[in-house]
């Protein structure tokens, strides 16, 4: 099985950018779970506020399971992210390796 990239674009809300930078430092320290190889964030060059979430799995079981793996923390900042983040921006995409 090949690894799986799951990823998660949004508009964050300029006032809140800093409140949202803060979560994302604190997520990233902490968002684990297994077959998850790396969560990373990124910034889109040219685009204000226009954030990227990269989750890379090592298969699809791994992708599959990731939901079932709970961390309360990291549900509550979940939960915090959306507050912060421009309605009806969101998009999700989930990338299968060939």
């Amino acid at each position: 099985m090949g690894k799986v990239i799951f990823t998660v674009k949004y508009e964050v809300v300029k006032e809140k950018t800093e409140q949202y930078l803060e979560i994302i430092k604190e997520l990233k320290n902490i968002v684990k779970a297994e077959g998850l190889e790396s969560y990373s964030v990124y910034s889109a060059n040219g685009k204000k506020n226009i954030y990227q979430e990269v989750f890379i799995f090592e298969n699809k079981e791994a992708f599959d399971n990731y939901d079932d793996a709970t961390n309360e923390r990291v549900d509550i900042l979940m939960v915090q992210l959306a507050d912060y983040v421009v309605p009806n921006t969101t998009e999700y995409l989930t990338l299968s390796e060939v």
